[in-house]
C-alpha cells in the first residue's frame, strides 16, 4: 500500500493541478477548429525531433533458449521480464478492456485528450488527490518509454514521471506527434507490449503468462478485465502481491466501462464478474541456474552457451555489452542441446555415480563436420545450492566440470591421447603396417631416478605384457593400447609433433603446468603419449570428432540459429571448420580405431581390444578409445561413428589423488557406448570409408588370432621423476 500523503505533498499536487487544470480548461475552451490548430502546430517538426526511443523502440526484452527441436524451452534470460507480441496475437476483449479502462476515446483523440485531462485534474484538485487520471494511452505510452530507456542517463528516466507542467506538455507535444506517423493499432500494440501489470510483468504476453500461465490470444474476458484494472496502480492491486479484493473490485470497473461502451453487454459483463478469481501464478525462469523442472543437469549446457555468447561480437563490443544483450534484447535461441541424447548422457552418468558421489562422469557429445555440442552430463545438480559440509561441488555446482574453465583444468584422459601419436605418425608418413617388436618394459632417452628405472632412465611398461608384449603395428598397438608402442612411435615422430598434433585438433592446456610443458619443453615430453596432460569430455570429443569428419576441425557449437525480436537472423550459429588433417590420414586412423571397440578394421588387422562390448550396444560401424591414467586415477572412453563423438571421464574433480580404480572402466565404456547408441538411433548407418593402400602398408608378418583373455586395465606406470613430481604438484 503506498505511503500516506504528507500536508505539504497533498498541498503541491492541488496547486499543480490547478495550473494544469487552468491551462487545459484554457485550450479546451477554444473552438475545435482552433484546437486542432494549435496543437498541429506545437507538434509539427515534433516527430523528427523525438527521442530514438520513441521512433524505434528497443524495450528490454527477455530472451528464449531452446533445445535443437525448437519447442523445448531450456530457460529465459531476462533483466525485465517482457516480450513483444504482435496485435494479431492478442485477444480481441484484452484490447477493448484495456481501451474501455484507460482512454475510452482512443479512437478519437489526437493523442491528447485535452477536455479529458481537464475534467480528471479539477476532479483531483477536489479529492487532494489523484482519483482521476487524464492521461490517454499514447501519453502512458511516451512516459513508460522515457520511463524506462535504458540508453538515458537515470536522472532523464526519473524526469519522465515528475510531477510538472513542462514534462505534461512535453508529454502531449510528443503523444500528438506519435499520433501523426503512426496508426492507432499500432500505439495499442506498443502500449500493450511495454505497460507494467505488477508482480515483475512487463506487457499483455509477460502478464498472461505471469498470473494465468497461459498466452495473451487466450485471454478471457475476465482474465483480460482484471490485467486492465491493473495498469493503473500495478502493486496495490496485484491479486499476487497486492490486494486481491482490490484487483476483483477494479475488474468490476473495467467490466462495467466495456458494457458502457458497447464492447460487451451488460449479460457478459455480469457473468465475467460472478466468475472467481483463478489464477495460475507461472515464474519465468531466469538464467542458467532456472531451467526447467527436473532438469538442472541442462545448466551445464545452458552456462557453456552464455560463455559462447559472451565471446560474440555480433551481441556488442565487450563481455558486458554482450550480456545484457542476452538479457534484454529478446532474441530466440534455437540451441544444440538434444533432449534425447542429453537424457541418456544424464541417465548413464547417474548410473555410474550418484548425485552424492564424490567421484563423477562428465560426458559430452559433439556432431562431427559442424561441431555442434548435443550434450553435456554429469552426476551433479547445476546450481547454487548449499552443499553437505565437506563436500564442495556435490550434489550441487556451477563449475564447468564437462567443458573446463577457469575453475576447472580437466582430468587426465591417459590412452585416449595415443591417438594424436597415431595420427602424427600417419602424417609423417608412417603406415598403419609400421612394426615394432614392444617389450614389456621400454628405455628410454629421459633420465629418471624413480623405482622401476631401467639403468638411470625412464622405462614405461605395459599393463598386461603377455597380451600387450611382441611385435605390433598401429592397428593391434592401438587396438591393445601397447604403452611401449607408443612411446617408441612417439620418439620416431617426436613428441613435440605430437603435442602440435593434439593442439590442432582443439586440446586446450588449461593448467599451467601444461600449457608450460607443450610451450617450452613439448620435444621432451615423452610421457605425453600416455595422457598426462589434462583435458575435458568436451575437449576429447571434439578432437576424435574431427578424426570422424575426416580431418575437418570445427569449434565447439551451442546453437543453432538467433533469432532476433524483429524476425531477422543473427549471424551466428554457423559451423566454423578448417581442415587440419588430410582425408586419408584421419581415416587410417580410424581404420586402426575399430580394434579396441571389437570391429574390424578395412585390412583385417584388428585382433583384440580393450572395449569390444562397444560393438554389440552400438551395433553399426564405430570406432574408440579407451584411457587409464597413472594408477587408475581416472577412466576414460571416447568412440565415435560418422555421426557423432562421445567422451566420458570418470574422475574426482576435486581430489585428483583420489583414483577411481580399474573397476568403472567397464561402466564408462558402456554409459558412453549407450549414449553413442541414442544419438544415431534413427539416423542412415553410415560406414566408414577405408585408408588407401599406401597409408595401410604392408604388414610385415601374418597376424595371430585374437586370444579369449580377459581384457586388461590399461596402467601407465613408471613415469620419469620429473614427471613424477609434476603430477604431484599439479595435485
Amino acid at each position: 500500500m503506498p505511503s500516506p500523503r504528507s500536508p505539504l505533498s497533498r498541498l503541491f499536487t492541488v496547486l499543480l493541478a490547478g495550473l494544469l487544470a487552468g491551462l487545459v480548461l484554457a485550450l479546451a475552451a477554444l473552438p475545435t477548429g482552433l484546437l486542432g490548430g494549435f496543437v498541429a502546430k506545437a507538434s509539427l517538426g515534433a516527430y523528427e525531433e523525438l527521442p530514438d526511443a520513441l521512433r524505434t523502440p528497443a524495450q528490454p526484452q527477455r530472451s528464449y533458449l531452446y533445445a535443437n527441436d525448437g519447442k523445448t524451452l531450456i530457460t529465459t534470460f531476462y533483466d525485465v521480464n517482457r516480450t513483444d507480441v504482435p496485435l494479431a496475437e492478442i485477444a480481441p476483449v484484452m484490447r477493448q478492456a484495456i481501451i474501455s479502462a484507460e482512454d475510452r476515446r482512443f479512437y478519437s483523440h489526437g493523442g491528447a485528450d485535452l477536455r479529458g485531462i481537464a475534467r480528471a485534474l479539477v476532479a483531483n484538485v477536489k479529492g487532494g488527490g489523484t482519483e482521476q487520471g487524464g492521461s490517454t494511452l499514447t501519453m502512458q505510452y511516451v512516459r513508460n518509454v522515457l520511463k524506462t530507456d535504458p540508453t538515458r542517463t537515470a536522472e532523464e528516466r526519473q524526469a519522465a514521471t515528475e510531477q510538472t507542467v513542462g514534462r505534461k506538455l512535453q508529454e502531449i507535444r510528443y503523444a500528438n506527434a506519435l499520433e501523426r506517423s503512426l496508426s492507432k493499432d499500432e500505439i495499442l500494440n506498443r502500449y500493450l507490449n511495454i505497460a507494467y501489470f505488477g508482480s515483475g510483468a512487463y506487457g499483455v504476453a509477460a502478464a498472461a503468462q505471469r498470473y494465468f500461465g497461459t498466452t495473451p490470444a487466450d485471454l478471457t474476458l475476465g482474465q483480460a478485465a482484471l490485467l486492465a484494472g491493473l495498469v493503473q496502480s500495478p502493486d496495490e492491486y496485484s491479486p499476487i502481491d497486492g490486494d486481491k479484493e482490490q484487483a476483483l473490485a477494479r475488474r468490476g470497473y473495467v467490466l462495467d466501462a466495456m458494457a458502457e461502451t458497447g464492447a460487451i453487454t451488460a449479460p457478459q459483463a455480469a457473468a465475467a464478474k460472478a466468475e472467481p478469481l483463478t489464477l495460475r501464478p507461472t515464474a519465468q525462469p531466469n538464467g542458467c541456474t532456472a531451467t526447467a523442472q527436473g532438469h538442472d543437469d541442462w545448466g551445464f549446457f545452458c552456462d557453456y552457451l552464455r560463455q559462447w555468447w559472451l565471446t560474440q561480437p555480433a551481441f556488442g563490443n565487450t563481455a558486458e555489452e554482450r550480456e545484457q544483450a542476452l538479457r534484454r534484447g529478446g532474441y530466440r535461441v534455437v540451441t544444440t542441446l538434444d533432449a534425447k541424447v542429453q537424457q541418456t548422457a544424464q541417465a548413464q552418468a547417474t548410473k555410474v555415480y550418484g548425485y552424492d558421489d564424490k567421484r563423477a562422469l562428465p560426458i559430452a557429445a559433439v556432431e562431427p563436420g559442424t561441431g555442434r555440442v548435443l550434450a553435456m552430463a554429469v552426476n551433479r545438480h547445476y546450481g547454487l545450492a548449499d552443499n553437505p559440509a565437506g563436500q564442495a561441488n556435490h550434489p550441487n555446482t556451477v563449475n564447468p566440470l564437462i567443458s573446463g574453465g577457469p575453475s576447472v583444468d580437466g582430468y587426465q584422459a591417459g590412452s585416449t591421447f595415443k591417438m594424436f601419436t597415431m595420427l602424427a605418425a600417419l602424417e609423417a608418413g608412417k603406415p598403419l603396417a609400421t612394426g615394432f617388436d614392444a617389450p614389456a618394459k621400454l628405455p628410454t632417452r629421459y633420465a629418471s631416478d624413480a623405482e622401476g628405472n631401467c639403468d638411470g632412465t625412464w622405462c614405461p611398461g605395459n599393463a598386461n605384457p603377455e597380451w600387450m608384449d611382441g611385435y605390433r603395428m598401429m592397428w593391434d598397438g592401438f587396438g591393445r593400447s601397447v604403452n611401449t608402442y607408443f612411446v617408441w612411435l612417439a620418439e620416431q615422430v617426436g613428441e613435440d609433433k605430437v603435442v602440435q598434433m593434439a593442439q590442432r585438433l582443439g586440446i586446450t592446456f588449461r593448467a599451467d603446468s601444461d600449457a608450460a610443458f607443450a610451450r617450452d619443453n613439448a620435444a621432451n615430453w615423452g610421457a605425453f603419449t600416455l595422457g598426462v596432460a589434462a583435458t575435458t569430455p568436451l575437449d576429447l570429443a571434439n578432437a576424435y570428432a574431427t578424426v570422424a569428419a575426416e580431418g575437418t576441425y570445427c569449434s565447439p557449437l551451442p546453437v543453432v540459429s538467433v533469432t532476433s525480436p524483429d524476425g531477422g537472423k543473427v549471424d551466428v550459429g554457423q559451423p566454423n571448420c578448417k581442415r587440419v588433417l588430410e582425408p586419408d590420414v584421419a581415416r587410417a586412423a580410424t581404420d586402426a580405431a575399430r580394434c579396441p571397440v571389437g570391429q574390424q578394421s578395412a585390412y583385417g588387422q584388428c585382433n583384440g581390444g580393450t572395449a569390444t562390448g562397444v560393438n554389440g550396444i552400438v551395433d553399426r560401424p564405430v570406432a574408440g578409445k579407451t584411457g587409464s591414467s597413472e594408477q587408475n586415477a581416472t577412466e576414460t572412453f571416447v568412440g565415435y561413428t560418422p555421426q557423432v563423438a562421445v567422451a566420458g571421464i570418470a574422475a574426482n574433480p576435486d581430489d585428483s589423488t583420489d583414483l577411481v580404480g580399474s573397476a568403472v572402466q567397464a561402466k564408462v565404456i558402456d554409459a558412453v557406448a549407450r549414449t553413442i547408441r541414442t544419438a544415431v538411433a534413427g539416423k542412415p548407418v553410415r560406414d566408414f570409408t577405408a585408408p588407401s593402400r599406401e597409408l595401410a602398408g604392408t604388414p610385415q608378418r601374418p597376424q595371430p588370432r585374437p586370444q579369449p583373455q580377459p581384457q586388461p586395465r590399461e596402467d601407465n606406470r613408471n613415469l620419469p621423476a620429473d614427471l613424477l613430481r609434476w603430477l604431484q604438484n599439479r595435485g
